[in-house]
């Protein structure tokens, strides 16, 4: 498969759910959203059965995204069903943070490849601000664990907001320098 400007596409992005046990500011309502009923959400054999059909156009890699993917009842049978299907080399996640610690070593078990974390402060008090009441503990720990259950590379991604976080950006620098985090 070709883009408008030929280039090969190989990645395939798939949210697998709208919800979030965080509300970042730049992200969702302080309320949240009213979540979609499940016959809305693509079943995991829904997923499975797409990403065999692009497999063989040339998907060789599958970001699971959400909401926060890790909410998402089952989420490890998912990451096995994907794990199975040959020539899909790179299967990711881009989460959150807070329950990764819980579930690091299931999922590179289950044939995760790689982890993305978000990760917008690393002041706990300006992080609880910005996640509206998430722990930066919880992220710190699930980094630790990304990398001891050999989740690699470990990945953040960090949301710039003027006046908010932005005098962080040495900070976080040298965090990922210390960590080995890309």
């Amino acid at each position: 498969m070709k883009d408008i400007y030929n280039r090969s596409i190989d990645t395939l992005r798939i949210s697998v759910t709208d919800r979030c046990n965080l509300r970042c500011t730049y992200c969702m309502p302080e309320k949240g959203i009213i979540p979609k009923s499940p016959d809305e959400i693509l079943k995991f054999e829904e997923i499975e059965k797409i990403v065999q059909i692009l497999v063989p156009m040339g998907i060789t890699k599958v970001k699971i995204t959400g909401g926060e993917p890790l909410v998402r009842k089952g989420i490890i049978h998912l990451v096995e069903k994907l794990a199975r299907i040959k020539r899909l080399c790179d299967i990711s996640m881009t989460t959150n943070g807070i329950s990764i610690a819980k579930f690091a070593r299931d999922l590179k078990n289950a044939g995760l490849s790689r982890i993305n974390i978000s990760l917008d402060s690393l002041n706990k008090d300006k992080f609880a601000s910005i996640t509206r009441g998430g722990d930066i503990r919880d992220v710190w720990d699930g980094i630790d664990e990304a990398f001891k259950a050999g989740l690699e590379p470990v990945k953040i991604n960090v949301v710039l907001i003027k006046g908010i976080n932005d005098d962080e950006i040495l900070d976080l620098v040298r965090f990922a320098i210390e960590k080995s985090i890309e």
